[in-house]
C-alpha cells in the first residue's frame, strides 16, 4: 500500500506526530570493528490525547480517601462518623421502630429513562428492607420487561392477570392481581409484556396521566410504602407512575453517560410537577454500581453531590456479583446473602428513606 496508514484510520492518525524517518544504522563490514554510529535516540513518547470537553468540565475527586475512608457504610465496628464515599460525613441513622398502625401509603417511584442503572435491583431489594422492619410494603412492577417479577420468583409469561388489566378493566380489583411473596410484609403487583399495549391504548383516555393514581387510591390505606419499578423510558407510563408517587428514588449508575441523563430526567419532574402533581419531590439520588477504586466513579459521585447535594443519599450501593445471582433464585438479597455488605448497604438506604419520608 502506498499510504502509511491503513484505510478508514486517517482520521486517528492525524491526532499523532508524524513518525520521523529511520536513522540509518550502517553494520561493520568486520565483526571485530566496533559499529560506527551510536545507537539512535529513542523517539520521544507520544502525547496522551486530551479528554473530551465536557469529561474535563467534570470535577476531581473531592479528596484523597483512604481505605478506612471507602468502607462500607454498614461498617458495624466502625465509628460512624467516617467520611463516606459520597466525600461527606456518614450520619448516624436510628434503627426503624415498628409502626404502631397500617397506611396510609408513602408512593415512591424509582425512576431513570437509562435503563441498566439498577432500578429493578433496588426496588426490589429497598422493599425488602422496609419489609423487614415491620412495614407493609407493595411492589409494583410498572415495566413491560417485568424484570421485578422475575426477581421475586414471578414468571410473567405464566400471569392470567396483571398490572395492565387493572389499568384497562374497571371489573378488576386489585385483590386480583396482587400476589404475596416470599418475604413477609411485601407483596407484588406483577407486570409481563401485556403492559406495553397499555401505553398506546392510554392516549385516547380521559385523564390518561391519572391512571395508575386512581387504581391505587383504594389499596394506599392498606400499605406503609409502594413502590413503584418505572420502565425505562419517560413515556406515558412513567408519567403515569410520577403522577400518583409523593416522592421519586433515582437509581444512578456511577458512569459518565448515566450522569447525563440525569438533566433530562429532572426537566421531566419539574413538569411533572408544575403541571400534574405538586407533591411530587426527590426522595434522593442513589449511587449504584459504585466502584471506589476507580477515578471515575468517584467523580462521577462527586459531581452528582456538587449539583445536588443533600439530596444525594450517603448509602453507595457498589458492584457486586450477589446481585446477579439473585435474580436467578427469584429473591431479594436480603434474603439469599442476609450478612453480605450488598444487604447490609439496601438496610442502611431503607434507614434513609424511612428518615426522609416517614411510614408507619
Amino acid at each position: 500500500m502506498n499510504e502509511s496508514t491503513f484505510p478508514g484510520t486517517e482520521h486517528v492518525m492525524g491526532h499523532f506526530p508524524a513518525a520521523e524517518p529511520a536513522q540509518q544504522i550502517s553494520t561493520p563490514l568486520n565483526p571485530q570493528h566496533e559499529p560506527q554510529h551510536s545507537t539512535p535516540p529513542r523517539p520521544a513518547p507520544v502525547p496522551a490525547r486530551a479528554l473530551p470537553d465536557n469529561y474535563a468540565e467534570m470535577p476531581k475527586p473531592t479528596a484523597k480517601l483512604t481505605a478506612e475512608d471507602l468502607a462500607p457504610v454498614n461498617d458495624p465496628n466502625g465509628p460512624r462518623h467516617k467520611i463516606g464515599p459520597t466525600g461527606r460525613p456518614l450520619p448516624d441513622l436510628p434503627e426503624p421502630q415498628p409502626p404502631t398502625k397500617t397506611g396510609p401509603a408513602q408512593v415512591i417511584a424509582m425512576c431513570n429513562q437509562k435503563g441498566g442503572v439498577g432500578k429493578t435491583t433496588t426496588t426490589i431489594n429497598l422493599g425488602a428492607a422496609i419489609a423487614e422492619t415491620g412495614r407493609k410494603v407493595l411492589l409494583i412492577d410498572f415495566d413491560p420487561q417485568g424484570s421485578a417479577s422475575i426477581g421475586l420468583g414471578v414468571q410473567p409469561h405464566d400471569l392470567e392477570l396483571s398490572v395492565y388489566n387493572l389499568l384497562m378493566q374497571r371489573d378488576i380489583t386489585p385483590d386480583e392481581v396482587i400476589r404475596p411473596t416470599r418475604v413477609e410484609n411485601l407483596d407484588l403487583l406483577p407486570a409481563n409484556i401485556d403492559l406495553s399495549a397499555a401505553e398506546v391504548q392510554l392516549v385516547q383516555e380521559v385523564a390518561r396521566e391519572y391512571t395508575l393514581q386512581r387504581v391505587l387510591d383504594p389499596i394506599i390505606p392498606l400499605y406503609d410504602v409502594i413502590l413503584i419499578d418505572c420502565a425505562p423510558s419517560l413515556g406515558l407510563l412513567t408519567v403515569n407512575a410520577l403522577t400518583a408517587s409523593n416522592g421519586i428514588v433515582v437509581p444512578l449508575e456511577c458512569e459518565f453517560f448515566a450522569l447525563r441523563g440525569l438533566a433530562m430526567l429532572t426537566d421531566t419532574i419539574a413538569k411533572v410537577q408544575d403541571r400534574l402533581n405538586p407533591k411530587l419531590e426527590i426522595v434522593g439520588i442513589l449511587g449504584t454500581m459504585f466502584d471506589g477504586r476507580t477515578t471515575h466513579a468517584r467523580e462521577v459521585l462527586d459531581r452528582v453531590v456538587q449539583a445536588f447535594d443533600e439530596r444525594v443519599f450517603h448509602t453507595v450501593i457498589r458492584r457486586t456479583v450477589k446481585f446477579p445471582e439473585t435474580t436467578v433464585v427469584g429473591e431479594p438479597i436480603t434474603t439469599y446473602a442476609p450478612s453480605s455488605n450488598a444487604a447490609s448497604q439496601y438496610r442502611d438506604l431503607a434507614k434513609e428513606v424511612l428518615a426522609r419520608c416517614p411510614a408507619g
